[in-house]
């Protein structure tokens, strides 16, 4: 039994900081940031918490979907920033809409949220569920350094959502999930903690830490492989792809995998200039933007990739 999506939906903080805005907090300006990484703006949550964002986006993806949240058997969080540890940001969410059933988050940075909707469909594939809602939501600006313009310029907080419904057409038609396990290239230490039997003196700020250019690499190879590889296990061209949801995590990485691909920017779901990278929530962000906008039209070839910490990377193509 496979699912397609029945409606998406994204919630973005009320505060927009502008790069004009940072060069007031950290040594930097508007042409660094466009040129090096296509951010003009992104929306910082003061007030929101990451579930108050998840739970704003999985209403109007509910809305749309003409479901209700008596109907929701599952609910899957994307996310490097909850709350609190426990209970998860999926937990809250579900207590706030009042459906009844299983909640839980996955940690895979940026690549999070496809990892939740390939969880997902591991759950519509044994036949187990009706309709789920997978969320990428992100409060990134309270693991940011900001004095550290190399990553401080870049992110933002968000959430995006789908709610997923039963169908007898398999429309998830492959997916592809990496990890590479290692912090050389992104890292972000967690809490020390307070044991009384541990030297936490040295520890690691629990902020971001990123090599920018390996990033890149890895990015720009993770998103043309997997499009290229995907392509090869349905039988498809990569011109026969639709439209492309990326991660935007820099604008020169979509520039360059567009051209690698031999695909024009226009089959591409491009935002970063207005909300930065907000890590998890950034595919489904851009998904819902695309959705609305009218670009993913019904039975077309839809393609998703992500790749950030951890390192992880994923992909999935989708018959809309």
């Amino acid at each position: 039994m496979g699912f397609r999506i029945l409606g998406t939906g994204s919630a973005l903080p009320e505060k927009i900081l502008t790069n004009d805005d940072l060069s007031n907090i950290v040594e930097t300006n508007d042409e660094w940031i466009m040129t090096r990484v296509g951010v003009r703006q992104r929306h910082i949550a003061v007030e929101e918490t990451t579930a108050d964002l998840a739970y704003s986006a999985a209403v109007k993806a509910l809305e749309m979907s003409g479901l209700t949240a008596a109907d929701i058997d599952l609910i899957i969080c994307g996310t490097i920033t909850p709350d609190r540890v426990c209970p998860t940001v999926a937990g809250t969410v579900q207590a706030r809409l009042g459906a009844n059933c299983p909640a839980f988050d996955i940690n895979s940075a940026c690549s999070g949220f496809l990892f939740a909707l390939d969880t997902a469909a591991g759950f519509f594939a044994k036949g187990g569920i009706r309709n789920a809602i997978v969320i990428g939501a992100e409060r990134i600006s309270k693991i940011i350094d900001w004095t550290d313009r190399s990553t401080c310029v870049i992110f933002g907080d968000g959430a995006g959502a789908a709610v997923l419904g039963q169908c007898g057409e398999n429309r998830y038609l492959c997916s592809e999930l990496v990890t590479m396990g290692g912090e050389n290239v992104i890292k972000i230490p967690a809490y020390a903690g307070t044991s009384i039997f541990a030297d936490t003196s040295d520890a690691d700020k629990p902020v971001v830490f990123m090599e920018g250019q390996e990033t890149f690499k890895f990015a720009v190879n993770a998103l043309t492989g997997h499009i290229r590889s995907m392509c090869g296990k349905i039988g498809a061209d990569v011109t026969d792809i639709d439209h492309i949801v990326p991660h935007q995590a820099n604008i020169r990485i979509i520039s360059m995998a567009a051209r690698k691909l031999g695909l024009p920017m226009d089959k591409f779901t491009v935002n970063i200039e207005t909300t930065g990278n907000t890590a998890a929530a950034s595919v489904p962000i851009a998904l819902d933007e695309a959705n609305r906008a009218g670009k993913l039209k019904r039975d077309s070839l839809i393609a998703m990739t992500a790749f950030g910490g951890g390192l992880s990377s994923a992909g999935c193509v989708i018959r809309w």
